[in-house]
C-alpha cells in the first residue's frame, strides 16, 4: 500500500531553499578521497542549484604539489563521475574559475604563511565578502597541528563580526572520552563554540532529518511515543563488506568507535528525544544531549550483560570468498577488535522508562542496510486468535524508517485476506522518497555544507554532545579492557566470538534479545 505526499499549496507557494551568501572555502587534504566523492561534487551541485553563489572560492590545501590548472583537473574528475546533476562543459568552467590551490603541510609554517597571501589575494579579487570556511578532510591525527597553524597565521576571526570564520571537523572526534576532552579543549583556545562545526554525515541524510518531521509534525505518533505503546526499539546499521584495504586503520578503530559513538548514538537520541521548543540548533541540540545523558552508564564488570562483539570468520560474501577478520592484510593475529557489535542499551527517563533499545552494527553481514524498526505492544487481547492460529505473532504494529537503502518510512498493520474466513496478514502502508517526490534525495553533505555556509548549527554536534556520548562508550570500553586483563591474568589471551561472513552475526547477538523474548529483525 503506497501513499503519496498530499500537495496542498500551488508549486511556485512552497517554500523556497535560502541560497548562502558569498564565502572562500579552504580544503585541507583536498586531494584525498573525501574531498574528490563528496565535498568538490556536492559545491558543484550546490552551485548548480543555485543554493551557492556561481562566484563561490575554493581553496585546496594539502602536501602534494599541484598548480591551480592540475588540481582543476583532479576536482574535474571528482564531479564527473559522482555529481548527482548533469555535468556540462559551461557550467564546470564557471565553476572551476573559482578553484585555487596551495601546497604545504599540515604543521608547516611557511606552508601557512603562504596560504595566509593566498587567502589575502583571492579576497581582493573574488567577491567572498571575507568569509572564510575552514574544512578538516584530514587524519584526525593533524586536527590540532592544523588549527594551531590557523590561529598563529591570524586567519581566525573571533566571533561576531560582520564577517565569519568557521572551522568544519570531520569524525572521528577522539577516540575516548580524555581524548575528546583534549581536542575539544584544543579548538576552542583558538575558535568560539559557535564557530565549530563537528560533520556527522548520517545527519545531513533526508530520512534522519525527517525523523523529527515525522514525529513532531503528525498529531498522531507523539502521544504513542512512549514506554505505554512502545515495546523495544531495534536501530540496524549493516554494511556488506569486510576491512577491504583498511585492516590497519580499522583495528585502531573497531565497530564501537567507527558506527556507534557517532553515527548510531546520534539515531538514539533523534528517535528518543523529548521536543525541542524551537526548531533552531541550540534548542535542538539540548535535547539531543538530555536523551544522552540519559542513557544508562554501565559499570565495566556489567558490559557482557549488555554488549555483545565479535569478529567475521571466514565465508561467502556476495558470492566471494572472505578470509577471517584476523587473517586480514593489516590486522594482528590476535587482535581483539571487534567487527561487530550489539548493545541493549537502557534510557532512564519517564518516556523511555523500561523500553530497551537493541543497537547492532558490523562488517561482513549480508547488506548495506540503516534502518530504525519502532516495535508496538501487542493488542490487549487478540480477538481473532480463535481462527488465525498464527495472529499473537503478526498482531504487533512496527514502524519501519528506512535511512539506507530505498530511503523511506512504512508502517506494519494487520489486514484480513480476502476470502470467507478470517484471516489476517500484515501489510505494509508506506512512502518512498523516490515514488513520492519523484527524485531520490541529493547527497548529505549537500546539506551540511550548505547549513555551514549559512551558520545553521542545527545538524552538527555539540562539545558537550559528543562528550557525552564518548562517556557512555568509554565505559563499555573500560569493561573490555577488564576482560581482557582477566583473560590474561588467567594465562589464556581473549578470543571474541566469530560469526561466518555473509551470516546475519554471532548467536551472542540472538541470546541478547532472546532474554525478552524478542527476535533481531530479519525481512530486511
Amino acid at each position: 500500500m503506497l501513499y503519496s505526499p498530499v500537495v496542498e499549496a500551488a508549486p511556485d507557494e512552497r517554500p523556497r531553499p535560502k541560497m548562502s551568501g558569498p564565502a572562500l572555502m579552504v580544503i585541507f587534504g583536498a586531494s584525498g578521497d573525501l574531498a574528490q566523492r563528496k565535498l568538490l561534487p556536492a559545491l558543484y551541485n550546490l552551485v548548480q542549484k543555485g543554493l551557492l553563489p556561481a562566484d563561490f572560492t575554493i581553496l585546496g590545501y594539502s602536501r602534494t604539489p599541484y598548480s591551480d590548472d592540475e588540481f582543476r583537473e583532479l576536482a574535474r574528475h571528482g564531479v564527473e563521475k559522482h555529481a548527482d546533476v548533469e555535468f556540462q562543459e559551461s557550467a564546470w568552467a564557471a565553476f572551476a574559475q573559482g578553484i585555487f590551490y596551495v601546497a604545504g603541510g599540515y604543521d608547516d609554517p611557511a606552508g601557512f604563511a603562504r596560504l595566509q597571501a593566498r587567502i589575502t589575494e583571492l579576497e581582493g579579487f573574488r567577491p567572498t565578502g571575507k568569509n572564510r570556511l575552514f574544512y578538516l578532510s584530514t587524519p584526525p591525527s593533524v586536527y590540532e597541528a592544523v588549527a594551531t597553524q590557523l590561529g598563529q597565521a591570524d586567519l581566525v576571526r573571533p566571533a561576531g563580526e560582520s564577517c565569519w570564520t568557521r572551522l568544519v571537523v570531520e569524525k572521528p572526534f577522539g577516540r575516548d572520552l580524555a581524548s575528546a576532552h583534549a581536542l575539544n579543549d584544543h579548538l576552542l583556545r583558538i575558535f568560539d563554540e559557535d564557530q565549530i562545526y563537528r560533520i556527522d554525515h548520517y545527519l545531513g541524510k533526508e530520512t534522519v532529518q525527517n525523523i523529527l518531521v515525522f514525529r513532531f509534525a503528525n498529531g498522531i505518533f507523539e502521544p504513542v511515543w512512549n514506554r505505554n505503546y512502545v515495546e523495544h526499539v531495534q536501530i540496524t546499521v549493516s554494511e556488506s563488506i569486510g576491512v577491504e584495504q583498511r585492516g590497519g586503520y580499522y583495528d585502531k578503530s573497531g565497530a564501537l568507535r567507527d558506527m556507534v559513538q557517532n553515527h548510531m548514538l546520534q539515531l538514539v537520541s533523534l528517535i528518543g528525544m523529548e521536543p525541542p521548543v524551537a526548531f533552531d540548533a541550540k534548542a535542538v541540540r539540548d535535547q539531543k544531549v538530555n536523551l544522552l545523558r540519559s542513557i544508562r552508564p554501565l559499570a565495566p564488570q556489567e558490559v557482557g550483560n549488555y554488549l555483545v562483539r565479535a569478529q567475521y570468520a571466514p565465508g561467502l560474501l556476495n558470492g566471494d570468498a572472505l578470509p577471517a577478520y584476523t587473517d586480514e592484510e593489516g590486522v594482528a593475529a590476535d587482535s581483539t577488535t571487534e567487527t561487530y557489535v550489539a548493545w541493549k542499551l537502557e534510557i532512564d527517563n519517564w518516556r523511555w522508562n523500561g523500553v530497551p533499545f537493541y543497537l547492532r552494527t558490523g562488517k561482513a553481514l549480508p547488506y548495506k542496510v540503516s534502518e530504525i524498526a519502532i516495535y508496538f505492544r501487542r493488542a490487549p487481547h487478540m480477538l481473532f486468535s480463535a481462527s488465525n492460529h498464527d495472529a499473537e505473532h503478526i498482531s504487533r504494529n512496527v514502524l519501519l524508517i528506512r535511512i539506507q537503502p530505498d530511503e523511506g518510512i512504512s508502517l506494519k498493520i494487520s489486514a484480513k485476506q480476502p476470502g470467507p474466513a478470517v484471516k489476517l496478514q500484515p501489510v505494509n502502508m508506506a512512502f518512498h522518497y523516490g515514488s513520492s517526490f519523484g527524485s531520490t534525495p541529493p547527497d548529505a553533505y549537500q546539506r551540511l555544507l550548505l547549513d555551514v555556509v549559512l551558520g545553521d548549527g542545527t545538524l552538527f554536534t555539540r562539545r558537550d554532545e559528543v562528550e557525552v556520548a564518548w562517556d557512555r562508550v568509554s565505559r563499555v570500553l573500560d569493561g573490555w579492557q577488564m576482560q581482557e586483563a582477566e583473560a590474561r591474568a588467567q594465562g589464556a589471551p581473549l578470543r571474541l566470538p566469530s560469526y561466518p561472513a555473509g551470516s546475519w552475526g554471532p548467536d551472542a547477538a540472538d541470546h541478547l534479545l532472546a532474554q525478552e523474548d524478542q527476535i533481531w529483525r530479519r525481512d530486511l
